[in-house]
């Protein structure tokens, strides 16, 4: 409903919620080869990139579309929706010091991810959406 509201609206409404901007991911299905879409929140790191968690409200597994994302053969790109900007970007897993430094400064901006952390035994994934440019 949210990504239909989304596409509908051309992004003016279901774009921010609860203060948070929203971007809609569309990729493939890992198994199924399906397309498919969600909506979902994101923040920006000093560089301005695109962040998003794969919290899944701090329950204990990952989220379908994280599985789906992270399997490169069936998506070696994602299409994304920003407002009315849509393009086609990388989806890089945050690892090691890089995620660490920016889940560090996420949860001071977003403290509820720490809650969710808490929540979970699985440690939350942060992807970061990596825009392609293509040559004109």
């Amino acid at each position: 409903m949210h990504v239909g509201l989304y596409e509908w609206s051309g992004g003016r409404v279901g774009s921010f919620v609860k203060n948070m901007p929203h971007v809609i991911l569309r990729g493939v299905g890992r198994r199924s080869g399906k397309p498919f879409a969600v909506c979902l929140p994101y923040w920006l790191d000093d560089a301005g990139t695109r962040i998003v968690a794969a919290s899944y409200s701090g329950a204990a597994k990952n989220p379908a579309w994280f599985h789906n994302v992270k399997d490169r053969q069936a998506n070696p790109t994602v299409r994304v929706r920003d407002r009315e900007h849509t393009f086609d970007a990388r989806i890089e897993i945050l690892a090691g010091a890089d995620r660490e430094g920016i889940w560090r400064e996420l949860v001071v901006d977003r403290p509820f991810y720490a809650r969710y952390q808490a929540q979970t035994t699985r440690e939350i994934p942060l992807l970061r959406i990596v825009e392609e440019h293509r040559p004109a």
